[in-house]
């Protein structure tokens, strides 16, 4: 297989599939609540002409047809609590959308997400700069060199100082900017954006269109055109500030973008539509091409002829009537054809799917085939776990499918003795879908459910109530953190989790896990233990 660079940058390849794959482009939108990032989903959406009109999508994500009464805890709340499949054309490239929840309490989700797509757009408020949650979304996207777009939403509202600002990001998350487009002023003042790139400047109307008539192409910024349109003042402002930047730095290299240590930076205001165009055009330009994967044996390359593809994503009772589990796939080789055999590789056996499912904006609809890059929905009949891997017959699993650490434990406490069954079946169900993980006491059944967030204890009683009929309440356990063990020494494992016994658990996969108490106890436990490895993630497949 050859392969050489093409003008934006992005690998071009040479195979059966070639046309088909690099006319594709996956990526998800990450931020910290209230950024902005379904805002700017659905103008991407409107782009694409996947809506007519913007809005839309948050009335009829998939979600709409998603559990409602999962769904009651999103609209009691108004956040997001499921990433969103979206799948649109711009410019004739085929596009896969995944918009993730923003709310920490769902993290796990989009850690998830994040190994299932090939770039990411990281909205950031510039009123509040870099928040939190930020940072932990930008440290998996480290883990995986994933290239990353910045986009500075909410330019319209007084924030930090641009500068400020660009300094900020880059300490906090540790990684180069290069601004694309320059904002002219901001809050009441902002006028407009100034593309770098082409030297065009977009003026700034509050509305929820942005027209080609107001871009104005500026070869020189001495041109007086510009004095008229923003005044001197801000003219001026714009010449001294776009010799800083063109001084500092310089052009876009695609290739350092690629790798992941330069992040281009839009600014714009999501909610009027402004700036996202320009974001837009560069993303389809610059954004890279579905990749090559590990996996447990080999590198599977994208342009192989073989199917390959692992499930990121399982979303139990889309439609509450039908009782159905969704299991999302992302393909990473070959092609995927309806009604053909696959080998599921944990259960080794052989499945075939009669309606896969491709979501679009407004519905999901059944696809004939899909290739590397897009993300199939598949009807799950509880066969499937995050992570599993599907292939033509091959045996490897795709390596890289993080589970973290949860912060908040508690006991699960059956209140139904008759119903003992149905809540073992519902809780196996619901932490297969990764919404919190499962631990069981070592040398005892008391069962433990870590999670990231209380809320997830709120939907985990709601839905094993509402979807098994089984009644639970939960005691607060005083644990800090989940490590899982790992040791060449055999017998000086089992010793641990022997004389450890209280604090000694597995997790749904059997892996033992210590659960400490503190973080003194922690590092009291690693320096006693040289032996032993604590890790506080775990790839769901060794």
């Amino acid at each position: 297989m050859r392969l050489h660079f093409n003008i934006g940058g992005a690998f071009i390849i040479y195979m059966k599939y070639e046309k088909e794959i690099n006319r594709r482009k996956t990526f998800a939108i990450i931020s910290h609540p209230d950024a902005g990032k379904t805002t700017l989903t659905e103008k991407l959406l409107l782009f694409g002409g996947a809506i007519q009109v913007a809005g839309a999508v948050k009335s009829n994500k998939i979600k709409k047809g998603a559990t409602s009464d999962f769904m009651e805890i999103e609209r009691q709340r108004g956040i997001s609590v499921a990433t969103s499949v979206m799948t649109f054309e711009y410019q004739n490239i085929l596009i896969n959308l995944l918009d993730t929840p923003g709310h920490k309490d769902f993290a796990e989700d989009t850690y998830r997400t994040l190994t299932a797509v090939d770039s990411v757009i990281l909205v950031i408020d510039s009123v509040n700069g870099v928040e939190a949650q930020t940072r932990r979304l930008m440290e998996v996207c480290r883990m995986r060199d994933t290239p990353v777009i910045v986009f500075i939403n909410k330019m319209d509202r007084d924030g930090k100082n641009r500068f400020d600002l660009l300094e900020e990001i880059e300490k906090e998350l540790g990684i180069y900017l290069h601004p694309m487009t320059w904002p002219i002023n901001s809050g009441k003042e902002f006028k407009g954006v100034y593309n770098l790139d082409n030297k065009s400047l977009r003026l700034f109307t509050a509305s929820t269109k942005a027209e080609e008539e107001d871009v104005i192409a500026i070869t020189d910024l001495a041109d007086p055109v510009l004095d008229a349109k923003v005044g001197v003042r801000d003219a001026n402002q714009l010449r001294e500030d776009v010799e800083l930047i063109d001084g500092v730095y310089g052009d876009l290299n695609p290739a350092d973008y690629l790798s992941g240590s330069i992040a281009p930076v839009f600014f714009g205001s999501a909610v009027n539509n402004f700036g996202v165009k320009e974001m837009l055009d560069t993303f389809i330009r610059i954004a890279p091409v579905p990749r090559s994967r590990e996996t447990t044996t080999r590198t599977i390359e994208v342009g192989e002829e073989k199917f390959s593809g692992f499930i990121f994503k399982i979303h139990a009772n889309l439609d509450p009537k039908h009782r159905d589990r969704i299991a999302f796939m992302r393909v990473c080789s070959g092609k995927f054809e309806r009604n053909k055999y696959y080998h599921h590789v944990r259960l080794d056996k052989d499945m075939r799917f009669s309606n896969p499912y491709s979501f679009m904006a407004r519905s999901k609809e059944v696809v004939e085939d899909a290739y590397a890059g897009d993300v199939v929905g598949l009807f799950d009949t509880g066969n499937f776990k995050i992570g599993d891997t599907m292939t033509e017959g091959e045996n490897y699993y795709f390596s890289g499918i993080p589970t973290f650490s949860p912060e908040i434990f508690k006991e699960l406490v059956n209140k139904d003795p008759m119903k003992t069954k149905q809540l073992e079946k519902g809780i196996s169900q619901l932490t297969d879908e990764g919404v919190a993980q499962l631990f069981t006491q070592h040398g005892g059944n008391k069962k433990i459910i870590g999670c990231v967030g209380e809320l997830q204890f709120e939907v985990i009683q709601y839905r094993l109530l509402q979807e098994y009929g089984a009644a639970c309440e939960f005691r607060t356990l005083p644990f800090y953190k989940a490590c899982w063990l790992t040791s060449k020494d055999p017998k000086k494992l089992e010793d641990f989790l022997r004389f450890k016994q209280q604090n000694a658990a597995e997790d749904k996969d059997g892996q033992p896990v210590y659960l400490a108490q503190s973080e003194w106890f922690l590092n009291t436990e690693i320096t006693n233990n040289p032996d032993i490895t604590f890790h506080f993630t775990s790839e769901v497949h060794k």
